[in-house]
């Protein structure tokens, strides 16, 4: 489990495949070979890996095909977003994120507001119920508040606002129109949509 505050970014600097998935080499100096042991979990641009070897300042990971094809831009080399899973007795600065992507999402805009960003991304309508104002989103693993929703009939956009360090201390700063990311809703969230579809029928029976 993780919290959404990133400790550092890092880079994937090797992409080999190894049927039926890739194994990757990320080089990950910000945080420090004495914090990461082998079989460690460690959350890559919000994607829960399991260290597989350390070497320097570097791990290996394996990714299997099912989370290929859940979340976007772990396959290639390029800067990513780490952060070290919770301990007992850390403090949660952001909120609880699992590290199991939900959706892939796509930047629409980032625009300057004053010394920080607007970020628009348009979601998938199949975690649309999930997002709602002033609710969590974890973004390439980043703990963020939504402040605007806007639902379509295939999509839902959602308005975020990026302060100055975390533009600065994460992938986020570097995002581009066009440019697809991973998405997790919170957990709670998740959990709730799940039992208000299972109970919709009985208490619309109720009703009538």
């Amino acid at each position: 489990m993780f919290t959404g505050i990133i400790q550092a970014v890092g880079q994937i600097e090797q992409v080999e495949r190894r049927e039926p998935g890739v194994h990757v080499l990320v080089r990950s100096e910000p945080i420090g070979a004495a914090s990461l042991n082998v079989g460690d979990s460690i959350a890559v641009n919000g994607c829960c890996l399991t260290v597989t070897a350390i070497d320097g300042g570097r791990f290996q990971a394996d990714l299997s095909e099912e989370t290929l094809a859940r979340t976007a831009n772990l396959d290639r080399c390029g800067p990513v977003n780490l952060e070290l899973s919770l301990a007992v007795g850390d403090r949660i600065g952001g909120h609880l994120v699992l590290g199991h992507v939900d959706a892939v999402g796509t930047v629409v805009s980032i625009l300057p507001a004053g010394d920080s960003s607007e970020l628009r991304l348009r979601a998938p309508r199949s975690i649309a119920a999930c997002l709602a104002f002033k609710g969590s989103l974890a973004v390439d693993g980043v703990s963020l508040t939504i402040n605007r929703v806007e639902d379509s009939e295939h999509a839902c956009d959602v308005t975020i606002n990026l302060i100055p360090h975390t533009l600065a201390a994460t992938t986020l700063g570097r995002l581009l129109p066009g440019q697809r990311v991973n998405l997790e809703v919170d957990p709670l969230a998740r959990y709730a949509e799940r039992m208000i579809s299972l109970m919709a029928p009985a208490l619309s029976g109720k009703r009538t």
